[in-house]
């Protein structure tokens, strides 16, 4: 059975580009993808995770504003009782030099991963299986059954 996840380009910001080949190599790797879109707001991750029955959401921001973007969303996830696993990856902070310390900065808001822009999307996939605690046999099941 196919692990739901929610993808989508959180608030203003409209770059599709990357997310287009994270839903193609997600669903590659036998994964149920809700592509949310660009523009998307906190309320429509939530209420995608909570009406697909999600696993994880994953957040993509490129325009640099993610952290006013993603604010709260942890408390909006919680308090439509969603247990779920929250990505974030971009460019995302404007003039971002320290990506650790950006990472520990939404590691604080309650992410479970963070990426930066140059994230291989194998990468990406591979710690959501782990965090999904998939095993090697349910990982292969999910690509034959995708």
């Amino acid at each position: 059975m196919p692990r739901t996840v929610i993808l989508g380009v959180i608030g203003s910001d409209a770059h599709v580009v990357g997310i287009t080949i994270l839903e193609q190599a997600l669903s590659s790797a036998g994964f149920e993808v809700i592509n949310l879109g660009v523009q998307t707001s906190q309320d429509e991750f939530v209420s995608a995770a909570k009406s697909h029955d999600a696993e994880a959401v994953l957040v993509s921001s490129l325009y640099g504003h993610a952290r006013q973007d993603c604010e709260g969303l942890h408390d909006e996830l919680d308090a439509a009782g969603l247990d779920v696993l929250t990505y974030v990856g971009g460019n995302l902070a404007v003039g971002q030099s320290d990506f650790e310390e950006t990472r520990r900065t939404f590691r604080e808001m309650g992410f479970d991963r963070v990426f930066d822009a140059e994230t291989d999307p194998e990468e990406a996939i591979a710690r959501l299986r782990d965090d999904l605690q998939l095993t090697t046999t349910e990982a292969e099941q999910i690509r034959v059954d995708g």
